[in-house]
């Protein structure tokens, strides 16, 4: 049932950001990158996959459905007095689907057309999925929301910016409290 409520939403967020689609030039813009992030619960850094489609909402702002994908492996030293202690390896994948709203500051800072440098929030859900050794009996769960602590909710804040090469290419760099990416961007 959620996973049928989080598709409903995520859909209808996309007909919305059509529905409100300006001419600006923002909008129109399928970033894909991959990036290297840090999560402390890792322990380590790992590469991740990300998309999203740029809409224009308003004047300097676009809204953009994404997903990313990660994933991670590590070790969990477990046991009872039914079950000799050792280290029990998992694997951890997170695929965040999302939606993210991108205020365009190149007006403000008046910078020239080959430069884009942006503020932005992205507000989502991640589906997690947790793998464990056999022979592990212990809590299954324990990592199993690792990756937001409790809850598959997300809400991240993104510092980002792009040099256009072209009309219709660009590379960007967005440093997020959730994933960075550097990547490439199409426009349309």
């Amino acid at each position: 049932m959620n996973k049928k409520i989080i598709t409903v939403s995520f859909a209808l967020l996309m007909l919305i950001s059509i529905k409100l689609n300006a001419q600006e030039k923002y909008g129109k813009t399928l970033n894909l990158g991959i990036g290297l992030g840090y999560y402390g619960y890792a322990g380590y850094s790992m590469p991740v996959l990300h998309a999203d489609y740029e809409f224009d909402v308003a004047k300097n702002f676009t809204l953009a459905p994404s997903i990313s994908y990660y994933s991670y492996h590590s070790n969990y030293y477990w046991g009872n007095k039914n079950y000799p202690y050792r280290y029990y390896a998992y694997r951890q994948t997170v695929i965040p689907i999302g939606l993210k709203g991108t205020y365009y500051l190149d007006n403000l800072l008046k910078l020239n057309s080959k430069w884009d440098i942006y503020v932005a929030g992205s507000v989502g859900v991640a589906i997690i999925k947790s793998n464990w050794d056999d022979g592990y009996y212990g809590d299954r769960n324990l990592y199993r929301n690792s990756y937001r602590g409790t809850t598959p909710l997300y809400l991240d804040l993104h510092l980002g910016a792009e040099y256009h090469i072209s009309n219709k290419a660009g590379i960007f760099l967005d440093l997020s409290t959730g994933v960075s990416t550097l990547g490439l961007a199409v426009h349309f």
